[in-house]
């Protein structure tokens, strides 16, 4: 994990979740960035790559609800030093690929198909299983000189088959063939352990905490 986090690799990264997420581009902030996410339960986002006066002067400033909070810091760092109405959220990882991914020899389990589509300069992959399901889908944006990894998700009653690994080589495949290498994503706990079998390392923590609503 980095001691020293780079702006430009967590700008770069925000860049890519706009384009999957389709709003609008960050903007400075201070020492971080900004996002009008505009969603009922994350309205704004304010990215910190690291933890400083302007994040906690932040953190006590802001009493409405849903405007997420996030730090490239271990929530031991910082908790208890904001004011108790901002709610910890679960832990996700930056995690950085600066190299083709590890990918084991595999076929599309039986009785699954690809399907294909693309916005934003984000490309979509979905796995559709025979009767019409979504079995999975994920999605890799291009943007300045890095492909970024987003909401890689398996259905439930379609897990432990392989198609995450699946999914994600398909992923890589289209972001190699428009000649993007290096590699980004901010992983929960439980996928930060599959990117790790594929060659991913730990760049940094990305904790998110967040003032819910009281309703």
């Amino acid at each position: 994990m980095k001691d020293k986090v780079s702006s430009k690799i967590v700008e770069s990264w925000l860049k890519g979740w706009c384009l999957s997420r389709e709003v609008s581009f960050p903007l400075p902030y201070k020492s971080g960035f900004y996002v009008n996410v505009g969603d009922e339960k994350q309205k704004e986002r304010f990215v910190f790559p690291e933890l400083n006066d302007d994040f906690f002067q932040h953190a006590h400033s802001i009493d409405d609800p849903w405007i997420h909070l996030k730090v490239s810091a271990s929530p031991d760092e910082f908790m208890h030093r904001i004011p108790e109405r901002w709610k910890l959220q679960p832990q996700g990882y930056m995690m950085t690929c600066f190299h083709p991914m590890n990918f084991p020899e595999m076929n599309l389990a039986e009785g699954y198909h690809l399907e294909f589509s693309e916005y934003n300069t984000t490309f979509v992959v979905r796995i559709v299983a025979e009767n019409g399901e979504q079995a999975s889908i994920g999605r890799v944006s291009l943007i300045d000189d890095v492909a970024v990894y987003d909401r890689i998700i398996t259905e439930t009653n379609h897990q432990r088959k392989g198609l995450a690994r699946f999914l994600l080589k398909e992923l890589e495949k289209i972001a190699l063939y428009k000649g993007f290498s290096n590699n980004l994503l901010v992983a929960t706990e439980e996928g930060k352990l599959l990117y790790e079998t594929l060659g991913w390392k730990l760049y940094c923590l990305h904790t998110s905490v967040v003032i819910p609503s009281e309703g």
